[in-house]
């Protein structure tokens, strides 16, 4: 049988672009989670692919069970579901019920998904392997995105902890760098207000230039992991443009 990856945040961006090269060159069986069901994703619709609609911070844990027992295991999680919402300073009146409701969305559904998937990730016949889609943010502390950084430095602790305590699980933390996805977008249109001038000319300055990443760039490298990442990678943070990813990166 072939491999069963899951891919949380699967309907556009990173996640679409991860589930179309699992699906199309790896021959994978991809279950997609999102909150939503895009066109894109549907077009995508074969017996090798699983579209399951769910808010990954309140009914995780049913739709990886659900994965699970529609293909008797799984073999790998990717986990890019996330948000950036609220762009905010730390001292600013953002109440703190949406700092919650962020690291719900990007930290606890981690914990959710890993709960639920490592049962059969132990079994896979594989090895099974976690990939954590993490950012820049988490190492460096950007003007005005006080959650994010929070959520994704959390992330990546998690994942280091995650590789001390399931040494037979393959856990690996990716920066897919500047993307062109919809972040970039809401980033241009309103990040201005709370991030520093600097910091957001350098994204308005990468969009303009034409150098955002492509997801399908370092899509390929995070399915490329979901799928074979090494030992040598787990509880790692690694940049999907570095050296030691340059297997993985597309032909």
């Amino acid at each position: 049988m072939n491999p069963v990856v899951v891919v949380t945040g699967a309907s556009k961006g990173i996640g679409l672009a991860v589930t179309t090269i699992l699906l199309k060159k790896f021959h994978a069986n991809v279950v997609a989670i999102s909150r939503s069901t895009t066109p894109q994703l549907l077009e995508l619709k074969s017996d090798a692919l699983l579209i399951l609609e769910c808010d990954v911070s309140k009914a995780l844990t049913g739709a990886l069970q659900h994965a699970a027992n529609h293909y008797q295991g799984l073999d790998g999680l990717v986990l890019n579901a996330g948000t950036l919402d609220p762009l905010c300073r730390i001292t600013d009146d953002t109440p703190l019920s949406s700092w919650k409701k962020h690291f719900d969305v990007n930290f606890f559904s981690l914990v959710t998904a890993v709960n639920a998937a490592i049962p059969s990730l132990r079994r896979s016949k594989t090895g099974g392997k976690v990939v954590f889609v993490s950012s820049g943010a988490a190492q460096k502390g950007i003007a005005g995105w006080g959650p994010y950084n929070a959520g994704k430095a959390a992330m990546n602790s998690l994942c280091r902890t995650l590789a001390e305590e399931e040494p037979g699980v393959v856990s690996v933390a990716v920066r897919p760098g500047m993307v062109d996805t919809n972040m970039q977008t809401t980033l241009r249109a309103v990040g201005a207000f709370s991030m520093t001038e600097a910091s957001y000319e350098l994204f308005v300055k990468a969009h303009a230039e034409g150098k955002l990443v492509k997801p399908e760039e370092c899509g390929h490298v995070i399915a490329a992991l979901a799928l074979r990442a090494p030992k040598s990678f787990s509880g790692q943070f690694v940049s999907w443009d570095s050296a030691e990813c340059a297997p993985f990166r597309k032909e």
